[in-house]
């Protein structure tokens, strides 16, 4: 089963998130381009790959979208309302430490259907789980930079943080893992997982390159979407 090597990498990409931050050793602005390009693959990605193969699977794939969204928006607005990706900078707002903890729990939500989504998409085809992969690849560094800078924030330690953004990654296997263990759930699986994808796109994503002005950010959201392209007529051919 290789698609678990994939689940193993996107693990791997939250702990090096989490790494930038207790190093110290990369420019956090960079992180701002992995969003933006992250953004645009995973919404080529959404509408393009997941959402077609989502409503061949299933005449409740509609249902199931919306269902993927609202269950990663309950529990992010709920449990991380002042969650942005990049670096925390609001101290005022998350310097209680069960702030950091209540965003660390929406977030293992959100991984949780990295995994999900992932799996869903190899059970589906190589090629449309490669791209899956991708798309949910060019997040998951943002998302192991943003959950450990929370946790710094909020009063916790360097430790601390790194072992939230390895939680994240565990996360993201036990989703993958979710789906296989309970056999033939594709047709549900992916249909969640596009929900869940479109909700992370697009309401925790592209809101933080809405922050940055001028054309540069919105020209790296179209690589990111032109990236999906090639890649995906590669996978065809």
């Amino acid at each position: 089963m290789t698609s678990i090597l994939f689940a193993l990498a996107a693990a791997f990409a939250n702990i090096i998130g989490g790494l930038i931050v207790t190093s110290n050793k990369w420019a956090h602005q960079s992180l701002r381009y992995f969003i933006a390009l992250g953004s645009g693959f995973m919404l080529g990605t959404v509408f393009l790959e997941m959402l077609p193969e989502s409503i061949a699977l299933t005449k409740s794939a509609p249902a199931l979208v919306l269902l993927g969204y609202l269950v990663v928006h309950t529990f992010e607005h709920t449990f991380a309302s002042h969650l942005h990706f990049g670096e925390e900078t609001h101290h005022d707002e998350v310097l209680n430490p069960v702030v950091g903890i209540s965003a660390f729990v929406g977030m293992l939500v959100h991984t949780f259907f990295d995994g999900v989504a992932i799996a869903a998409g190899f059970l589906v085809s190589p090629s449309v789980g490669l791209l899956i992969f991708m798309a949910v690849l060019l997040h998951k560094i943002p998302d192991g930079f943003t959950i450990s800078s929370i946790i710094i924030t909020s009063g916790h330690s360097k430790r601390s943080a790194l072992a939230a953004a390895t939680a994240l990654g565990i996360s993201t296997l036990i989703g993958f893992l979710a789906v296989h263990l309970l056999g033939g759930s594709v047709s549900y699986a992916l249909p969640v997982s596009t929900g869940a994808t479109l909700y992370v796109a697009a309401t925790d994503l592209m809101p933080e390159v809405n922050h940055e002005k001028g054309i540069k950010m919105a020209i790296v959201v179209f690589a990111g979407m032109g990236l999906f392209l090639l890649l995906r007529t590669i996978a065809v051919y």
